[in-house]
């Protein structure tokens, strides 16, 4: 494979004829101004239906709460595994599904790591027992980031874990736990996919 020289590079708009160095300037100045600045003109938050399950992955649905927001920046749907994250106001509620194969006890040990894992995240009180539903058998808890507080629960559903994060800050957790734990009782597991 050939090098290009800077000499070759600098000849490149005389090669080119000035017509057309101009339309392939124009081109290059179009993606590197304009795609970030479209990016930055559509927004992340779309709005889903109350009271409809949403499919998270793998089966796994869950009834949003009444006026979230879904980001899609932060959801990504899956056959085996997924992630979908709503927005109500400035409280992020994130539902992640992916294959495990531990219980339910692993399930809690490991999502309470991957906080305590994170820069400034750190496990606070005691986990509670908590079921959906549909029958789900799982465990939650809180933590604290720095300015924000938020809650876990994980399930384990046929081989799937679900692990269910809230974040954000205390006036605004508040007004929206309530909504957000009537959503996470909707969670469900249907075997037929």
């Amino acid at each position: 494979m050939g090098r290009v020289t800077r000499r070759q590079l600098t000849d490149l708009p005389g090669t080119l004829g000035l017509p057309a160095a101009l339309a392939l300037a124009s081109i290059l100045a179009a993606l590197a101004f304009g795609l970030p600045a479209l990016d930055r003109a559509v927004p992340a938050g779309r709005p889903v239906d109350s009271g409809l399950p949403y499919p998270v992955a793998a089966g796994v649905t869950v009834v949003p709460p009444p006026g979230a927001d879904l980001d899609v920046t932060g959801t990504r749907p899956g056959d085996d595994r997924g992630t979908v994250l709503f927005r109500l106001g400035r409280v992020r509620y994130a539902i992640e599904v992916e294959p495990f194969d531990g219980d339910l006890t692993a399930a809690a040990v490991r999502l309470r790591q991957r906080l305590t894992g994170i820069s400034g995240h750190q496990v606070s009180g005691t986990q509670l027992a908590v079921s959906t539903a549909g029958g789900l058998a799982g465990v939650q808890g809180g933590y604290t980031a720095g300015d924000r507080d938020g809650r876990y629960a994980v399930f384990v559903a046929h081989g799937l874990i679900i692990e269910v994060m809230v974040t954000g800050a205390d006036a605004d957790l508040e007004h929206v736990l309530p909504a957000i734990d009537a959503s996470t009782r909707t969670l469900r597991y249907e075997t037929a996919r």
